[in-house]
């Protein structure tokens, strides 16, 4: 298989309700594509049409130049890891990641090999002859990795797959399943609604909401070029800031207006928004994207006062009211602010977003 294609597909169930609309996507043979976004955005649902535990109501579901609308799940060479592992309870190790070939009739000593092969991968040999309720939330999922590793599929399929784990095992969890990947070299599609497994894992990032894809996009394109207000507060840790504003030609210079808050856009983003001369903007910036200054300090600054600080290890948050807006910032542990005291931040122009307030349109990345 070298490439799975979403042509204008719809999915509406017989209550009416539509989880997908007019949704068109390539996957890449050996891509790790992750679907992100919200709970009932159609993540799941576009996971199960490539599983074919869902069916097509309208457009085309094709595997390479193949229509697979009414092909069974069985003949669709794909395997699945959901997020409850789905383990049998009275099967050991060994007989649940060897289940699936023994229903396919493999020889035994394929089967053997094929299993004892994916538990060294996976570093679960010692456990091949416990059972599920003998395994902690990790080693199950490397259960769960290795009954679909021994299918060699043509497509791995993953739901949620570290939801259930705390989070210092979601990290290692990620890196196993990105070597995974890469010493597998097949086509991983991967649904999520975590943000850094997603800017971890992908190849390919596409966020979607209420079944309607937002934007489609390299980890790095989507954080820093959001198409959208919904793309650019989904991803980033604390949200992305918005402040309304208008914006005014003073002086041959585009200027940002919010009560006392006032500074000169850069003339990249100038020129691209050079017709919006009056208009009601919204501007985007991100927590990480100020720095602490003083009064001798040079530049473009927002000022408000300090609601509370957030101690988070090597950093900390501080949540300040600005113009009548709570905004959440990051700044590094060496910053000593207060609550209640007044904080001046300097701000990066250059990594500003401006929002249309009324389409929520990225200005700058249209």
């Amino acid at each position: 298989m070298a490439r799975i294609q979403f042509e204008s597909v719809r999915k509406q169930y017989p209550n009416g309700y539509t989880a997908l609309e007019d949704l068109n996507l390539e996957i890449a043979d050996k891509e790790f594509l992750v679907l992100l976004g919200p709970s009932g955005c159609g993540k799941s649902t576009t996971l199960n049409m490539i599983a074919g535990l869902e069916d097509v109501t309208d457009g085309n579901l094709r595997f390479d130049t193949e229509v697979m609308n009414t092909v069974p799940p069985h003949k669709r060479d794909v395997a699945m890891v959901f997020q409850s592992y789905a383990l049998y309870p009275h099967k050991t190790v060994y007989d649940n990641i060897a289940f699936g070939l023994k229903m396919r009739k493999f020889e035994k000593a394929e089967i053997d090999r094929r299993v004892r092969d994916a538990a060294r991968r996976l570093e679960i040999e010692p456990l091949l002859e416990r059972r599920p309720d003998q395994l902690s939330g990790g080693q199950r999922q490397r259960v769960a990795l290795g009954r679909a590793m021994v299918r060699k599929p043509q497509v791995f399929l993953m739901d949620e797959p570290l939801s259930n784990l705390d989070a210092a095992l979601r990290i290692s969890m990620r890196a196993e399943i990105k070597q995974l990947h890469e010493a597998m070299q097949t086509t991983f599609v991967y649904v999520t609604h975590d943000q850094a497994e997603a800017l971890t894992l992908a190849d390919r990032i596409v966020v979607m909401r209420g079944g309607v894809v937002q934007q489609i996009g390299s980890p790095d394109a989507i954080y820093e070029r959001p198409s959208n207000m919904f793309v650019a507060s989904f991803l980033g840790n604390p949200p992305i800031n918005f402040l309304k504003g208008q914006l005014r030609h003073t002086q041959y210079r585009l200027v940002f207006r919010n009560g006392g808050t006032m500074f000169t856009l850069p003339a990249e983003a100038a020129s691209k928004l050079s017709g919006y001369d009056g208009r009601e903007v919204v501007l985007g910036i991100r927590a990480e994207d100020v720095a602490e200054a003083d009064v001798a300090t040079e530049g473009a600054f927002l000022s408000g006062r300090i609601l509370s600080v957030l101690p988070v290890g090597s950093d900390q948050f501080l949540e300040i009211e600005v113009a009548e807006a709570k905004m959440f910032f990051r700044v590094g542990k060496e910053c000593r602010y207060q609550a209640g005291e007044q904080a001046r931040l300097a701000i990066n122009l250059n990594r500003l977003h401006v929002f249309d307030p009324d389409t929520t349109d990225n200005l700058l990345w249209a």
